[in-house]
């Protein structure tokens, strides 16, 4: 299995992730309380089209639609089709996708956390989430990934489950937590603390870094984190595109393209390798990220009051 990601970050000083799955499958139509993993089998052109809007927007990697795709979520959810059809229809999707996109795409096959809490705290142990893992790894390979992109974690413990079934279904990942409670995970781990265990893993991943949590500066406060602790190992940010707000009977977020490039450029300046977007990050926010990237000159690692100065202040717990 070529690694295409550790490729071409050796050709690029940075790479583009997409945006979100979740929000734009409910644009087009998907329902509150439906299980987007569905869509693979029912919907697969919206999906496509998914995939398909996101490369062409300039993204150098996309995510399959395969978050939620675990035993634990999809029971919680009541999805019928079978596990490792939902996973491997995701992967699929993506894989005709990106070889058809003429030029180097990496698909990512997404794993979110199981939404349980991890022993001692919760009943979740550490033998079962690495099972519930595998399962998923497994069907998401079998579909032709890349990589697995191990996302939205809230613990260590999840996260080395999740690591050993990369090692378990023997492929490359990559691994990210949201820092979303006062600058912390909700099990209250800190970006330093992410960034020592990823060195301490027997298969450390490619990448490491945030996603979603509770806005642009947050999120590049957490990367700063990351840096601070002396990492050396390509790091992630995928933020959400601003703050959600319910309006007209519905959730939107209020980030702009022109703050999402703003941004992704600080986020290169930081030494972040692999930039993208969110909930709430649409291909008008990664066209406008794109080309900040190409055309902006590399400044200064940004300071938090810089951050602050071009993207408004952070969360208010934070």
């Amino acid at each position: 299995m070529s690694d295409i990601l550790s490729r071409l970050l050796e050709q690029n000083g940075w790479l583009m992730a997409d945006g979100a799955t979740g929000t734009t499958l409910f644009n087009m139509g998907l329902r509150a309380g439906t299980a987007p993993e569905t869509w693979n089998l029912d919907r697969p052109e919206a999906v496509r089209q998914l995939h398909s809007d996101a490369v062409a927007a300039g993204a150098d990697i996309f995510l399959t639609n395969s978050y939620g795709g675990n035993a634990a979520r999809l029971r919680q959810s009541g999805a019928e089709a079978p596990l490792r059809d939902l996973n491997r229809a995701a992967a699929a999707l993506g894989r005709d996708v990106a070889d058809a996109a003429g030029r180097p795409v990496v698909v990512a096959g997404s794993m979110g956390p199981t939404g349980e809490i991890m022993a001692p705290m919760g009943q979740m142990t550490m033998a079962r989430a690495t099972e519930i893992f595998h399962e998923q790894a497994a069907a998401l390979k079998e579909g032709g990934v890349d990589l697995l992109w191990i996302e939205t974690i809230a613990s260590l413990e999840e996260f080395r489950a999740a690591a050993a079934a990369a090692a378990l279904v023997d492929m490359p990942w990559c691994g990210m937590m949201s820092f979303d409670t006062a600058g912390r995970t909700m099990m209250g781990v800190t970006p330093s603390d992410l960034a020592a265990a990823v060195e301490r893993l027997p298969n450390p991943p490619l990448a490491y870094g945030a996603n979603c949590g509770l806005g642009m500066s947050d999120l590049l406060r957490s990367v700063l984190g990351f840096f601070a602790q002396g990492s050396e190992r390509p790091v992630i940010a995928k933020g959400n595109a601003g703050i959600p707000r319910y309006q007209h009977g519905a959730i939107h977020y209020d980030g702009t393209p022109e703050q999402m490039a703003d941004y992704a450029v600080l986020a290169r300046d930081a030494g972040v390798r692999i930039i993208g977007g969110c909930c709430g990050t649409e291909p008008a926010h990664l066209r406008a990220m794109r080309a900040a990237l190409e055309t902006r000159p590399k400044g200064p690692r940004p300071t938090l009051e810089g951050i602050v100065a071009r993207l408004g202040p952070f969360s208010p717990a934070a």
